[in-house]
């Protein structure tokens, strides 16, 4: 395998892939040798893992090589390369993450019983806090379903809702302060508080 080359400068290597997206095919060969290392280092740092570096690696130059005929070189070669990167290692993250885990067990079910996360409401206590969810008023109850029951983001929920994110924090921690209250006193029945209508 011939080895990599030293390191270059940005503008060389952005020159190198401008014309590689030209179609010199000798321009790709430098510019791939020339940041292979960066990527392996880059992608073995965010995965956390350096026996997958070298597929990640792989991934990420079939990538940039699919895409280099769209680069316009607005950033350096190596920013844009990396940028890839790092989406090859969150897709890569992301399979991970929705793969099936294997374990070794002859009793599956027991196992699985096993692996359920104890001491959550039951039936009843969920229609309760439900109730009280119900029981905030509206914005704040969008707030706190927004972000704590789907888990979007401040900033998406915030454009969801039409205000800004300080404001979306402050209806959650709110909605946090009224159900925690309601909890606790639970000799209080709650009704829904919604503005009078016109």
């Amino acid at each position: 395998m011939t080895p990599a080359l030293p390191t270059v400068t940005d503008e060389t290597v952005t020159a190198w892939a401008l014309a590689a997206a030209a179609g010199d095919s000798e321009a790709v060969d430098r510019f791939v040798r020339a940041l292979q290392r960066d990527v392996r280092r880059y992608v073995a740092y965010l995965a956390d893992d350096v026996q997958a570096a070298d597929d990640l690696t792989q991934d990420t130059f079939l990538r940039a090589l699919t895409a280099l005929p769209r680069f316009e070189g607005r950033s350096s070669a190596r920013v844009w390369l990396l940028s890839i990167a790092r989406r090859a290692v969150v897709d890569s993250l992301r399979r991970a993450a929705c793969r099936p885990r294997t374990a070794c067990t002859d009793d599956w079910q027991a196992a699985a019983e096993r692996s359920q996360p104890t001491g959550l409401p039951g039936f009843d206590e969920g229609i309760a806090l439900w109730e009280l969810v119900d029981s905030l008023p509206g914005e704040r109850r969008e707030a706190f379903v927004l972000t704590q029951l789907l888990g979007l983001p401040y900033a998406e929920a915030a454009e969801l809702s039409r205000c800004p994110v300080g404001t979306v924090r402050s209806r959650v921690s709110r909605a946090r302060t009224a159900l925690a209250e309601w909890a606790a006193d639970e000799s209080v029945t709650h009704q829904p508080v919604e503005p009078a209508a016109a």
